[in-house]
């Protein structure tokens, strides 16, 4: 992990230099890193991870049955996502 160094240049406002250091942390993605450890989120519990990979199977079968029965066709799969 690279530390990002600004050093003032002569005659520069504390303003200036500030900006400088601000784009050049934004352009490293380190905010981002940063951003994402603010709150701390606990792992999901095995039972959680049981019924969300139980309430997708059971998605992924209405929609498989939804197509065979001819409700929607496999075209309508895409259009929701943008």
């Amino acid at each position: 992990m690279s530390d990002i160094l600004i050093k003032r240049k002569k005659g520069e406002s504390f303003e200036a230099m500030y900006r400088r250091f601000s784009r050049r942390f934004m352009q490293s993605g380190k905010k981002l890193t940063v951003m994402g450890n603010r709150y701390y989120s606990k792992d999901k519990t095995k039972n959680k991870r049981q019924e969300s990979a139980l309430r997708g199977l059971k998605i992924s079968e209405k929609r498989e049955w939804m197509i065979r029965t001819g409700k929607i066709s496999e075209d309508d799969r895409f259009q929701n996502k943008k």
